[in-house]
């Protein structure tokens, strides 16, 4: 028997990309469940990492991309990068049918190799979109009671009790957000993870480039990445972090690399209205696709964690991080962070173009709940004193000890695992 199929968030913008454009390319790390979605919407499929004769899908599509793309519509296409030509046959294949949308379904968990880029851009024919590992609500973990809609749009939520403790949020963070991990413990589910930078280190990092790297280099960067989650650490300070192993050109490098392998996530710095006087460092806060791959690369059980809680802070912060970026992007908007010139610091913004935002701090217990409340108002004072307009609210997730409700202060509070889009 089958696993059973779990709906995605993301299912909504593929259906509406589809009515759309010609062409979707989802992106997004490996085995966070692209294909599986992808194929719930596919007609037919073609699968170049598939090795049944000799890989004979990608020799096929190799010598001709024309007949390669051919088949019921949508198509899938799965890991495009592999051929990189099909992006232009696809491309070419939509203009001849006339715009018609939901022609193909691309997906990749990588960037094609230098020197093999597609000729054109494929503007106004492909629309991308960003798939990634599991929420706590798509794991059925979340209770969903407190919609992050319903605070978008001025909701109170109150008496909303979560049920995590200090050791479920460490398991969670070991096991992470893996479809395949889906009923497994933590130690399998972090073997999956270790084995996944095992394989970017030693393999997917040179494909990409074609240059041969020491794999040992890469995993002290990634290791570096791991301990400095969830801040804005520099190059400078990764190079420093290894020890002087690598220069901070080859850091960047490798960091770099690892982004096109949509390993490592950017959490972009906030801009906010064009004319505001509040000026904003723009640095961008590095995360790893998952929590449970900072957790691996720092060998950190469940137990390891509960003997120290500033890491156990950290990546539950990750965790966090990671289900809001899902969730601001089902309601049309980004996440973002806010650090500025005199050192004032939020976790993340939610926040859209149209100018409505959202300061949100993440804490692991109810005992920083202080600290956040003064950090967010901070925020909004600021914010307003030059002009912008104030947030439609104040959140701050926590992991455990409280249940959801509005403080004197005006803050919204939120166990992550009662939260959903």
């Amino acid at each position: 028997m089958g696993v059973k199929y779990v709906p995605r968030i993301v299912e909504n913008e593929l259906d509406e990309l589809l009515g759309i454009f010609g062409a979707v390319l989802i992106e997004g790390p490996k085995w966070c469940g692209k294909t599986t979605t992808a194929a719930t919407r596919a007609a037919s499929r073609l699968l170049l990492t598939d090795p049944s004769g000799n890989f004979e899908n990608r020799l096929r599509a190799d010598s001709d991309p024309a007949l390669a793309i051919s088949g019921k519509t949508p198509r899938l296409i799965d890991e495009w990068q592999e051929v990189p030509k099909l992006w232009d046959a696809a491309r070419f294949e939509c203009d001849r049918r006339g715009g018609e949308p939901g022609q193909f379904i691309f997906t990749g968990s990588a960037t094609p190799r230098d020197g093999e880029r597609p000729m054109h851009s494929g503007v106004g024919r492909f629309a991308r979109m960003r798939m990634d590992t599991m929420t706590l609500f798509e794991l059925g973990e979340s209770s969903g009671a407190v919609e992050l809609s319903g605070i978008l749009s001025g909701r109170r939520y109150e008496g909303v009790f979560g049920s995590m403790d200090s050791a479920t949020i460490a398991e969670r963070v070991v096991r992470g957000g893996w479809p395949a991990a889906i009923g497994r413990d933590s130690r399998v589910a972090s073997s999956m993870s270790a084995r996944y930078i095992d394989m970017v280190a030693e393999e997917d990092l040179s494909r990409v480039d074609g240059v041969r790297r020491d794999p040992e280099k890469v995993k002290a960067v990634i290791m570096s990445l791991a301990r400095n989650e969830s801040t804005l650490a520099t190059v400078k300070t990764i190079v420093a972090d290894v020890g002087g192993e690598v220069t901070r050109q080859t850091a960047s490098s490798y960091i770099s690399l690892l982004s096109r392998l949509c390993f490592v996530c950017d959490i972009p710095a906030w801009s906010p209205a064009m004319r505001s006087p509040v000026h904003l460092r723009e640095s961008r806060k590095h995360h790893l696709a998952d929590p449970s791959l900072a957790a691996a690369a720092l060998k950190a059980t469940p137990d390891a964690l509960l003997a120290d809680f500033k890491t156990l802070g950290l990546l539950f912060e990750s965790l966090a991080l990671h289900d809001l970026w899902v969730y601001a992007r089902a309601n049309g908007m980004g996440l973002y962070h806010y650090h500025d010139a005199r050192d004032l610091e939020v976790d993340a913004v939610i926040a859209s173009p149209g100018g409505k935002w959202v300061p949100v701090e993440v804490k692991l217990s109810t005992a920083q709940l202080d600290e956040a409340s003064d950090n967010l108002n901070a925020v909004e004072g600021r914010m307003v004193a030059a002009g912008n307009e104030p947030p439609v609210a104040k959140v701050a997730v926590i992991g455990f000890g409280s249940q959801a409700h509005v403080t004197e202060r005006g803050v919204q509070v939120v166990p992550l695992d009662v939260l959903a889009p």
